[in-house]
This record gives C-alpha cells, sequence and structure tokens, in this order.
C-alpha cells in the first residue's frame, strides 16, 4: 500500500468521527426532550380520556340518532389521516406508520372505498408526492413538539369533511394512523377509527367502570353537537403527543446506534491505516537493504 492510502483511510477516519459527534448530539437532544414529550403525553390523557367517556356516556344512554355514532348505510369515503416526520434520522419510524398506512388503504378499496389523504409530517409528503399520488391536505414543522393550534385545524377540517355530503367531498368515516408511545423500548403503529364512534358494550367489573347517567337539556342530540369537535381536536391532540414521544424514542435509539457502528467504522478504519503505514514502512526497509546489497556487489 502507498501513502495516498494512508491519506484515504485518515480522511475517513476524521469523516467518521466527525459524523459521531452529530449523532452524539442528535442523541444527547432527544434524550432530553424525551422526558417532556413524556409528560405531555401523560398530561393529555385524563382529558381525552374524559371527553371519550363523556361522548360514550351520551352515545351509549340515549337512543338517538347522530352523526357522531350512527353507521351509514353505504360508505363510501374514508378520510385517512397520516403522522409521520418532518424529519430523518429516526430509524424506521415513519416506514413503520407509512406501512400500516398502505395497508390500511388497501383494506378500505378492497371494501369499496375511496381514502382521502390527510398528512402530517414531511416524511408523508415526500412519500405521497415521489409517487405522484395526490391528498387533501399537509401540515409540516412540528411533528416532535406538537402544538394544540395544528390539532385544531386539523380536527376542524376533518370535522368539516364529516359533517359534508358525499355528493359535496365529504367523507363517511375518519381513520388516524399514528404511533402509540408504550415506554421507551415499545412504540407500536396503530390505527384507529374515530369516526362514526365505535360503541363498545363492556362487561361491568366495579362500580367505577359504570358509565354516569345524565339528564340533558335541551336535548342529547346538541350535547353530541357541542362535543364532537372537542372530542376529535382532543383525539388528534393527544395522538400527535404519542406520535412525537415515539419519534423522539426513536431517534435517540437510531442515533445510539449510529454512533456505536461510527465507533466500529473508525476501529476498522484505523487498523486499516496502521497496516497500510507498515506495509509502507516495510516496503521502503526492503527497498534500502536491496540498495545496499545492490552497492555492496558493486
Amino acid at each position: 500500500m502507498s501513502a495516498s492510502d494512508i491519506r484515504v483511510f485518515r480522511n475517513k477516519i476524521d469523516s467518521t468521527t466527525s459524523m459521531k459527534k452529530i449523532f452524539n448530539a442528535m442523541e444527547l437532544i432527544a434524550t432530553s426532550r424525551i422526558g417532556k414529550a413524556r409528560q405531555r403525553v401523560a398530561a393529555s390523557m385524563p382529558y381525552a380520556n374524559a371527553i371519550t367517556r363523556a361522548v360514550s356516556a351520551v352515545a351509549s344512554q340515549q337512543d338517538i340518532e347522530h352523526v357522531l355514532t350512527s353507521e351509514p348505510e353505504n360508505p363510501r369515503r374514508a378520510a385517512v389521516l397520516i403522522m409521520s416526520s418532518d424529519r430523518g434520522l429516526a430509524g424506521a419510524y415513519s416506514a413503520n406508520i407509512l406501512r400500516h398506512a398502505e395497508t390500511l388503504i388497501e383494506r378500505l378499496t378492497d371494501e369499496g372505498k375511496t381514502a382521502d389523504l390527510y398528512l402530517i409530517g414531511r416524511k408523508a409528503q415526500a412519500y405521497f408526492d415521489f409517487r405522484n399520488r395526490s391528498y387533501k391536505k399537509f401540515w409540516t414543522g412540528s411533528t416532535d413538539n406538537p402544538e394544540f393550534d395544528v390539532a385544531k385545524d386539523v380536527g376542524e377540517t376533518l370535522v368539516d369533511a364529516f359533517l359534508t355530503d358525499y355528493e359535496d367531498g365529504g367523507v363517511d368515516e375518519i381513520h388516524i394512523v399514528y404511533t402509540e408511545f408504550k415506554s421507551m423500548v415499545k412504540q407500536d403503529p396503530t390505527v384507529v377509527r374515530l369516526l362514526p364512534l365505535e360503541i363498545v358494550e363492556e362487561e361491568v367489573t366495579d362500580e367505577s367502570d359504570l358509565l354516569p347517567l345524565y339528564d340533558y337539556e335541551p336535548a342529547p342530540e346538541d350535547v353530541l353537537d357541542a362535543l364532537l369537535p372537542k372530542y376529535i381536536e382532543s383525539r388528534i391532540f393527544s395522538s400527535m403527543l404519542q406520535a412525537a414521544a415515539s419519534e423522539l424514542a426513536n431517534r435517540q435509539r437510531a442515533m445510539s446506534a449510529a454512533g456505536d457502528n461510527a465507533e466500529d467504522l473508525i476501529r476498522e478504519y484505523t487498523l486499516l491505516m496502521n497496516n497500510a503505514r507498515q506495509a509502507s514502512i516495510t516496503q521502503e526497509l526492503t527497498e534500502l537493504i536491496a540498495g545496499a546489497d545492490a552497492l555492496a556487489e558493486s
């Protein structure tokens, strides 16, 4: 090996060392932000659960007809909200979400329904742009630090589409695809149908599980009309917070693994550079000895 080979390995070592510093910095940033993200998830759950419980109580204990709970006779179009990330370097986070979204879209198509796509995150936008597939609207810029104003805008957009007649471009169902944060080592891509609301009769094992009884004035339908946008906004914001925590957890793991791989590459390049240097020195010594022998013989 020549001196140029040594320079090549030295340059590789320098560039890999620089990348390792970037990986470590991004890992530390994700680690510092994951705590706040988990706190926001925990803080959002009581309200989201309470309003879901209230909606369920109204819908399950009253013999009423309302768009919130009524199944359409012939559903033909569904809104699909896909929550990806704005940035990469988070492992397979966005890829897993997009794979589950494609599965949902395929299932809806098999059921004879058209899927109207609503996207959160630049990764989802780039995915569908690259494939020349249309979508209704997208939101970017805050996937790892969600803002309620964005969730409110998303909720209003979806509710408007849900309350619009099919002939005017409305939808009969609303689905969301997001990553549910369970722990630092487990985040599950999840598909949920938000509307129409599915009321599941569960066996009551404790008095605290009983849904409360309410009297309504003027009517239960008016209560559901008032709860509908708040229910959608709270569920969407809670899902966005869980997706943000999941994104940061995935980025932390990905950057930790990338830093470890960079360290392995540095060791490998260092070994190759030392071997090249040793081979170069050996070659020079061989040439000196051969030259000295030739002079002695002459």
